[in-house]
């Protein structure tokens, strides 16, 4: 596993833990029970499928697993953006973590772009 690769792992696994910690917050507060359900998956789900990617049988399983990590995140993200709507996070919760998986989500299209690229693959969805 190169630098790279772990640390965007580490930040993946921190990303979760304080996804996981702001559902048992919001559980403990009777907030946003149906979110925070849909939320804990998909935040967990981002570096879960990323270490599956790691261990990916061809270069278009790598892919594969890569676009659901993204698709994980872009979910998780919703949802923070609706937690904060309705009002059950307040600024400062939101930004902090919804930063940190804005980070994770432009660093996985990077790595996409990369490896398409490397595939010989056009970018042009991105």
């Amino acid at each position: 596993m190169s630098d790279f690769s772990k640390m965007f792992d580490e930040k993946c696994l921190l990303f979760a833990a304080r996804i996981v910690n702001l559902c048992r917050f919001l559980d403990q507060e009777k907030k946003g029970k149906h979110i925070v359900d849909q939320m804990m998956r998909s935040g967990m789900s981002i570096g879960a499928n990323y270490a599956e990617a790691e261990c990916a049988i061809s270069e278009n399983d790598f892919l594969a697993k890569l676009y659901i990590s993204l698709k994980e995140c872009n979910e998780t993200l919703y949802w923070l953006r609706l937690l904060r709507k309705v009002n059950d996070i307040d600024d400062r919760q939101f930004q902090s973590i919804f930063d940190d998986g804005e980070e994770l989500k432009r660093m996985l299209v990077s790595i996409i772009k990369t490896k398409r690229k490397n595939m010989g693959m056009n970018n042009s969805q991105f």
